[in-house]
């Protein structure tokens, strides 16, 4: 193996949350039809090496059609939706077993998300995956993420997985996204064709005429390709998340890109996370406010996260992912944000600790109103 070298050993090995994403053709053999059980547990090796070192890694693993095709007498290279939906039925299941085998070997417990692009979109079903995803992390799950198939239509799909993974790279703030794909990153044409095609290591950033390298997708059971790698490569830099192509075919993908194997990295946009921010403050108007006391008001600028003690008034109506606006007892606003409550709930818990919301609520919620990723201060 080479020696480390270029961006990819310190962009992997210092990130502290990472989406990698495994298209079907790295998960389902083609002849069988049934999962390559011993690439699943390197990839299972390098991960838990990941999270040894306390790296948190999320999956974002296609392969649910394509394991269930065979057994369903779904061999022809084109299905209808309700085919599809079907096939993605009984593939998620078993595409749940196979990494759920793989993981538990180092001690890893695995957990299925299936999303739709529109969860991805509105606001409330951003905050719900988000949130669901946060407290896996914390417990030290690997997620394994999937679009659910069986119930989405041609309008409410992302697509593809690549699309999908910079999605989840953003809504999870992370700070890197792998595509492990069938080639070990961009070239300046089609290597296949090209003889002269030159390999890229780093592209700072993704003009035009990068786009333009983007290819069709491959024949098979891949739904990818070059170019919708290079529109998750926009998503994702734009997000201020760093995101690589890599080879994927061999065993250990992600232990040997630490080690140097080739791989291509688009560096994220240096305004990246701060652009979710400028949403916040500037395109969104509030639908109510919270009236927070000095103490609140005192921790906001240290820049936590608004807690329900700290809140003295809620006026407006709003729904939970809506936004508000916080304001002193003298009416000036300090920040915005978007509420993890109702506004009816969020005036029932204002005042009182977050030990207590599952007593007042009847159920428990998050321990913040706002929370500080949701949150941006307003200049005075």
């Amino acid at each position: 193996m080479a020696a480390p070298s270029g961006p990819a050993l310190p962009l992997l090995r210092e990130a502290k949350r990472v989406v990698v994403k495994i298209g079907s053709a790295l998960v389902v053999e083609e002849k069988t039809a049934a999962p390559r059980a011993a690439w699943l547990a390197s990839v299972a090796a390098d991960v838990a090496a990941m999270r040894a070192r306390g790296t948190e890694v999320v999956l974002v693993s296609s392969g649910a059609i394509a394991l269930a095709r065979r057994a369903l007498g779904l061999t022809r290279k084109k299905l209808r939706l309700e085919e599809k939906q079907a096939a993605a039925a009984v593939g998620q299941i078993r595409l749940a077993g196979a990494w759920q085998e793989a993981l538990s070997t180092h001690g890893l417990s695995a957990a299925q998300l299936l999303l739709t692009l529109e969860d991805s979109e509105d606001r409330r079903r951003y905050l719900n995956a988000r949130a669901t995803l946060g407290t896996l992390l914390e417990l030290g799950c690997v997620p394994v993420i999937n679009e659910n198939d069986t119930v989405a239509t041609a309008e409410i799909r992302f697509g593809d997985n690549d699309r999908l993974a910079a999605r989840v790279a953003e809504m999870t703030g992370a700070d890197a996204l792998v595509l492990l794909s069938d080639i070990d990153g961009l070239y300046t044409a089609d290597p296949r064709k090209d003889p002269a095609a030159r390999h890229l290591p780093v592209v700072e950033r993704i003009g035009e005429e990068i786009m333009a390298m983007g290819g069709e997708p491959p024949p098979g059971y891949s739904s990818g390709g070059m170019r919708t790698k290079l529109i998750a490569a926009r998503i994702a830099t734009g997000a201020g998340c760093a995101m690589a192509i890599a080879l994927g075919k061999r065993d250990n993908p992600l232990r040997a890109m630490e080690e140097g194997a080739p791989c291509t990295w688009f560096l994220p946009a240096p305004e990246g996370r701060t652009a979710r921010k400028r949403w916040i403050a500037g395109s969104l108007a509030p639908l109510g406010s919270l009236t927070v006391d000095e103490g609140a008001a005192r921790a906001l600028a240290r820049g936590s996260s608004l807690l329900p003690a700290g809140v003295r008034g809620v006026e407006g109506q709003f729904h939970r992912g809506d936004p508000v606006s916080v304001r002193d007892a003298a009416g000036r606003e300090l920040a915005r944000g978007l509420s993890a409550y109702d506004a009816e709930d969020a005036g029932r818990i204002a005042g009182h600790r977050s030990e207590e919301i599952e007593a007042i609520l009847g159920w428990r919620g998050r321990d913040e109103i706002v929370h500080r990723d949701d949150l941006v201060l307003i200049s005075p």
